[in-house]
Order: C-alpha cells, then structure tokens, then sequence
C-alpha cells in the first residue's frame, strides 16, 4: 500500500510550537529561530489547509482544527520513539550509559550499581560525569540530577529533598547553593544575592569534604552525606532541612519506558 507522503519535520516544528505555545521557546527546543518555526507553521497549514495558531490579546493559541489532531499525533511521535527504541535493542540491551554528579556517583550511585550487576552480571555499564549532559549526544538511558524536579523530561526522586549543614566557621559555597545561610525559598531568589562566601567549590561532593576537613560549614545533600559522612569519625550531622531541590533520577519518556530502563530504576528506587 503506497503511504502519504507526512511532512514530519513540519509536524515536529508543530508539536514544539503547542506544548509551549511560543515560537520562540519551540525555536529555543529545536535549536533554529522563530521565524524558521514560522515558515514551517505557514507550510503546514497550507499543506493541510487549516489555520493552526491565532494570536489573541493573550498569546499564541490553538485552533479547535489544530487541537483535534494533537493528541493522535504525539502519540504517532511516541510510537516512532518506540520502533527507534526497538531496532536499538539488540545491540544495548544489557548496556546503560548513566549521567550523575561525581559525588554521588561515589557516594550513592556505584554501590546500587554494583548490587544490580551481581544479580545481573550479563549487565554492562558506561559511566559519564556531569549531571547536565545531554540525553541525546550522549546517547543516555538514565541521568542523576540535583534539581528542583524532572522538568520536561520524566523522573522519580532519589530519597528527600533535605539538605544538612556540617561543619563551623565560614561558609562553603558551591553551585547547587551558592548563597549558603540564605532562605531557600521556591523562587530560588536568596535573602542577600551580594553575600558571597569566602570559600567557593566545584560541586557538593568538594563542598563536604572541605567541611569535613575543618575549612568551615556548608549545606550540602542530606543523601549524600547519609552516605559518606557515615564511614568517617565526623559524628552526627545536622538535623536535615527541606530544600526545594533534591536528587532526581531522570529520563525521556521513550528510554523510561524501556524494559531494561525499568528493571535498573526498580532496583535503585527499592534500595533509596
């Protein structure tokens, strides 16, 4: 049966423009400018002879025509994913490339991983540093990040989002709280923006050790230090405090909803 022809790199352009509602933020996804979004949004609707978008007093919307055929065509999306998926397993079935901060790769990460292999020992495992590499490029099925949530992408928390103080003196800073004693509210705006602490580190993992060393205090991850601070001669912690960020175990919607995806998360979450 011969098949119509289907402009999908207009109906992916289409897709970005919906779920944001911008041009701009779909350019921003796709990596081309706004006013190649356009061309490709004033293509498709001359393909299919349908207005798709109005501007309104209020932004960008849908049109009902526009709106009725979404839903069948992310699923469409999805289902593309899968047989990419699909004809990729045979080689990688029993390989997981992960993304997590060093730290907790150390920490938390490498012991689970370690449990999951000797249940598993056909499993092999590819390891790459830096919380925000990119799925794609990286050819990633897993990614450990310190955020305030999954964002676009799909994921599940790694215990709570607490953080502890460890350490006396001056304050540590480190990217993930680079204004260390100040209120750690949800907009993410600290109690003084000009109060830069005397010492700066890397990553939370430099900021713990220095604390530990006698450098001074910071806040860290209070699952990272349940982890390490446990095997030293520090003592106790401090008390945990709720912080809007946490560790997150993240994915796209096509790898989370991979086999093999499935059995390594189940294993991780059961022994968070």
């Amino acid at each position: 049966m011969k098949r119509t022809h289907l402009p999908l790199n207009a109906l992916r352009v289409f897709d970005a423009a919906a779920r944001h509602l911008s041009f701009t933020r779909a350019a921003d996804e796709l990596a081309v400018t706004p006013a190649a979004v356009g061309q490709q949004i004033r293509a498709l609707e001359d393909l299919l002879g349908v207005v798709l978008f109005r501007r309104t007093s209020k932004g960008l919307e849908l049109t009902e025509e526009a709106g009725a055929g979404l839903a069948a065509l992310r699923t469409g999306f999805l289902h593309f994913e899968d047989a990419v998926q699909a004809m990729q397993a045979g080689q990688s079935s029993h390989v997981y490339t992960i993304a997590a901060p060093r730290e907790f790769f150390a920490a938390w990460l490498a012991p689970r991983l370690a449990a999951f292999r000797t249940e598993n020992p056909q499993v092999r495992f590819v390891l790459v540093d830096g919380e925000m590499t990119d799925f794609t490029e990286a050819n990633l099925d897993l990614a450990v990040r310190w955020t305030d949530g999954p964002g676009d992408l799909e994921g599940i928390p790694l215990g709570k989002s607490e953080w502890v103080t460890l350490g006396s003196g001056d304050w540590i800073g480190w990217p993930g709280d680079p204004t260390p004693g100040s209120v750690d509210d949800p907009s993410g705006v600290a109690e003084d923006e000009d109060a830069k602490p005397p010492i700066m580190v890397s990553d939370a993992g430099q900021a713990l050790a220095a604390a530990l060393a006698g450098l001074g205090r910071a806040r860290v991850p209070a699952l990272l230090v349940s982890e390490l601070v446990a095997s030293t001669e520090q003592g106790a912690a401090g008390t945990p405090a709720p912080c809007r960020r946490g560790y997150w175990l993240v994915a796209p919607l096509p790898q989370w909803r991979q086999k093999k995806v499935k059995a390594l998360v189940a294993a991780l979450t059961d022994k968070a």
